[in-house]
């Protein structure tokens, strides 16, 4: 994350891009972070929507920053229309690695790190599951013996602060922008988001259970513990007439989740 050796702006990291399928040809783009160095890319997948914008309704792109914000963009012209109320706590967000060390949330992996998020057409509303875990950045030298010619002669380390990282399920308005309703949980979340029409909403927590909340408040409506981690999106599929939810529970070994290797799918009630 040390920057010396690249000034400007350095596009077209941390962006949106919108290339045409046709020729590879670039359309538009949005740097969410001009010059990044603090590992906020862009890593969970857009959305196609349409949302209202001054009293109209706009062909939309909205995505789910690692900076703790939904970014909503015209998806013809890569026009911001809206920047959402943060999703996951901010503090010294933008601010510089020092040599004393500097805690900044939402930090190396924090915000929506990889997790798909989900729009819900009868809510309107997009489903962010998120990671808070503070980061603590320290500029450091590089040892004498390991200089190259050409290359920087600091370095940047990004450590995990003191606090324990959490989780935040988050219902976001993409038209006002206001966080609708939030659940806290007591690790992080890193997987992902399915909605249903029936009004639900899935997600999987990392100490194991898999839930269903009610799309309009939050509201916990069943659980069932999978044994590992489930950091993987769930799928809502119909099967034979029947409608269905899947998701892995595999764990994940970098967090330091429970392991597992259980693909595990439910029946959804007929009414």
């Amino acid at each position: 994350m040390d920057d010396s050796t690249r000034p400007g702006d350095n596009l077209y990291t941390s962006s949106l891009v919108a290339l045409d399928a046709r020729t590879g040809q670039l359309k538009w783009y949005f740097q969410e972070v001009p010059h990044d160095v603090w590992n906020y890319d862009v890593a969970s997948p857009p959305i196609l929507i349409d949302t209202m914008h001054n009293g109209r309704l706009t062909p939309a792109v909205a995505q789910a920053g690692k900076t703790g914000w939904l970014y909503v963009l015209n998806r013809l012209t890569g026009k911001l229309l809206s920047r959402s109320e943060p999703f996951v706590p901010q503090h010294n967000i933008f601010r510089r690695p020092t040599r004393d060390g500097i805690v900044i949330s939402p930090g190396l992996v924090g915000g929506n790190d990889w997790s798909p998020a989900a729009y819900n057409r009868q809510t309107g509303w997009i489903y962010v599951a998120a990671v808070h875990m503070p980061t603590k950045y320290t500029v450091h030298d590089v040892p004498p013996e390991k200089r190259k010619p050409g290359l920087s002669d600091i370095y940047v380390a990004a450590t995990s602060a003191e606090e324990s990282g959490t989780g935040r399920l988050s219902a976001i308005d993409p038209a006002s922008g206001k966080v609708q309703w939030q659940v806290q949980t007591d690790k992080p979340l890193v997987g992902g988001v399915a909605t249903s029409a029936g009004g639900l909403v899935f997600v999987g927590e990392s100490n194991g259970q898999f839930t269903a909340r009610d799309a309009s408040d939050g509201s916990l409506l069943w659980q069932f513990n999978t044994g590992a981690g489930v950091n993987a999106p769930p799928v809502i599929y119909r099967a034979g007439g029947k409608q269905f939810v899947v998701v892995a529970a595999g764990g994940h070994q970098k967090f330091q989740f429970p392991l597992g290797d259980a693909v595990i799918a439910f029946g959804l009630p007929d009414n």
